[in-house]
């Protein structure tokens, strides 16, 4: 295999002007938005002091996306998503500005950053399930997964330059001028989804209500491919996500630097930023489930020898291979939903993806502190990859669909079939 052929596939960016807009809107708010992200935490505790303030403010951006993003799911399949997508990209914008008016005036108290947070994050619910839509209407079938990559590759860049470049403006302008930033990084994601054509469901509008959301549950309880993926997810995350671990890890074993604790914080990023520019075969394979199945093992074998070693490196470099299995996994979950759904309950089930990608690490790490407090932090890590080793196992062995899945949707039940992509 040459090296062209090893490398990110990019034929999405000569495939489709719209396309390529569309990711560098999405790269610029993702550096936003992860600049916030450590803005938020930084005021937060300099108001506080308390660690349960701070740990509020995960909660704050976690529950809308549970709450608000089925609805918003059933919402997007009755309505344009380019006008959705706008709609979530004006509102979390706006949310920016109220917040850099408040640091640079003198700031609100802290339950009141917290509660603009939450609506942020509400509009980010609401334009997530409408973006889902976008990479399998805009390109061909054959480059979904490599548009996938593609956005995949410049989050995960993202979030390593998004929170050095929030420590460079927080020290030198402080927190207000943050938040101007991600307002304006909104703007540019604004401006270059504005192109895009009008994007209404294939295939009949959903249900309003509960009635659309139970319709897009009853799809994916019946689409066996759909739900072996999302399960395989759960699995990895649930029962083995280690980030909560890493300080108590850091300070039994490595002498509680913080050095090195940041350096476990970014390997498993560049494992996935790695992952992803050697992702050419991996999204040329077309075979989404078994890559799927495949990298959520090596995630959950990585992380349990990460449980047994004593020596700093080999814990980083095994970081590093779980955090490029978890990108290859996460890169092939999207795969399969986004190329075996129909277009007519797309977004419904790219909202339930996004509950599954926010819940389950929430889960994880809460499911590993537990774990950790009664029997240490090696039990938990080594038990809980030996879990997600187990649980990828019986998923694989009772969803033969998801083994046998390949781009397109093949092997997918309850007799649905993927709707052809659209041209925009």
């Amino acid at each position: 295999m040459n090296l062209a052929r090893a490398l990110l596939d990019v034929r999405p960016l000569r495939t489709s002007r719209l396309f390529r807009w569309l990711l560098f809107g999405r790269t610029v708010s993702t550096l936003g938005s992860f600049m916030t992200v450590v803005t938020v935490m930084f005021q937060v505790w300099d108001s506080t002091r308390s660690p349960v303030w701070s740990g509020a403010v995960g909660l704050a951006q976690a529950l809308p996306m549970v709450g608000v993003g089925l609805f918003a799911g059933a919402w997007v399949d009755r309505a344009d998503r380019r006008r959705i997508y706008l709609l979530g990209n004006a509102g979390q914008a706006s949310c920016s500005l109220l917040l850099a008016v408040q640091g640079l005036s003198g700031r609100l108290p802290v339950g009141a950053v917290l509660a603009l947070v939450a609506v942020q994050a509400s509009f980010g619910a609401l334009g997530a399930p409408a973006a889902g839509v976008f990479v399998p209407r805009l390109l061909p079938k054959d480059q979904v997964a490599a548009g996938l990559a593609l956005n995949q590759v410049t989050g995960q860049a993202m979030m390593l330059v998004g929170p050095a470049v929030a420590g460079v403006v927080l020290g030198r302008w402080g927190v207000g001028v943050c938040y101007l930033l991600d307002a304006a990084s909104f703007g540019v994601s604004f401006a270059c989804a504005f192109g895009l054509p009008p994007l209404p469901p294939v295939g009949g509008a959903a249900r309003s209500g509960l009635g659309g959301v139970a319709d897009g549950l009853r799809f994916l309880a019946g689409h066996r491919v759909v739900r072996g993926a999302l399960l395989t997810d759960l699995a990895a995350t649930v029962l083995s996500m280690p980030v909560s671990l890493f300080p108590l890890v850091n300070t039994e074993r490595f002498g509680g630097s913080p050095r090195t604790l940041g350096l476990f914080l970014s390997a498993l990023a560049v494992g996935g930023v790695v992952a992803m520019a050697f992702s050419g075969p991996v999204t040329r394979f077309g075979r989404p489930g078994p890559v799927m199945l495949t990298a959520s093992a090596v995630w959950g074998g990585a992380l349990a020898a990460f449980g047994l070693t004593d020596r700093a490196w080999t814990g980083l470099l095994l970081l590093v291979v779980a955090g490029g299995a978890d990108a290859l996994a996460v890169l092939a979950r999207t795969t399969v939903v986004q190329t075996c759904t129909p277009d007519a309950v797309l977004g419904r089930v790219t909202a339930a993806e996004t509950v599954v990608g926010q819940a389950g690490p929430q889960l994880g790490n809460l499911r590993a502190g537990a774990v950790a407090a009664w029997g240490g932090a090696a039990a938990a890590l080594v038990g809980g990859g030996l879990l997600c080793l187990l649980a990828v196992g019986a998923v694989a062995a009772s969803t033969p669909e998801l083994r046998r899945a390949v781009t397109g949707g093949g092997g997918g039940g309850g007799g649905e079939r993927a709707a052809p992509a659209g041209t925009g």
